[in-house]
């Protein structure tokens, strides 16, 4: 059965993508509703899938990592989804997309140097069943 989200649950879920750690006090003034409301809301919105985890939004350059990759891979026939759980392993890879278009599937990831970067993509090439890659450097985030 699909629950139904109201204008409450977005404005709920708005407040947490700015700050997921508020207080359900915090968020019941900032909504105007009783804290119980926003523990209820909150543990429904988590029942039903809608919010998966609280983690936090880490600024990855302060860590080294300045450069982001977006690779875009061909590959042959049927093998796509395991080739997506191999590099899915990856500690760099921050997301893999199934795609439609010219590539079969992004995927976007962190690195330090572009030592590790070149490895990185000299090693989904070495992968049996990967056509080609297309590598593009992010230059500016406006939005993550």
């Amino acid at each position: 059965m699909i629950q139904k989200i109201d204008e409450l649950d977005l404005k709920i879920l708005r407040e947490l993508q700015k700050d997921a750690r508020q207080s359900y006090r915090d968020l019941a003034d900032k909504l105007g509703v009783a804290e119980g409301t926003i523990y209820n809301r909150i543990h429904k919105l988590k029942d039903i899938g809608v919010i998966k985890r609280f983690i936090p939004d880490i600024d990855f350059s302060k860590l080294g990592y300045d450069l982001t990759a977006i690779i875009g891979i061909r590959v042959e026939g049927s093998h796509l989804p395991e080739i997506e759980k191999e590099i899915s392993k990856e500690k760099n890879v921050s997301a893999v997309y199934d795609i439609t278009g010219e590539y079969d599937c992004i995927v976007v990831a962190k690195f330090k140097t572009r030592y590790e970067l070149n490895n990185f993509v000299k090693k989904i090439l070495s992968m049996p069943h990967v056509k080609r890659t297309n590598t593009m450097l992010v230059l500016n985030v406006m939005k993550e």
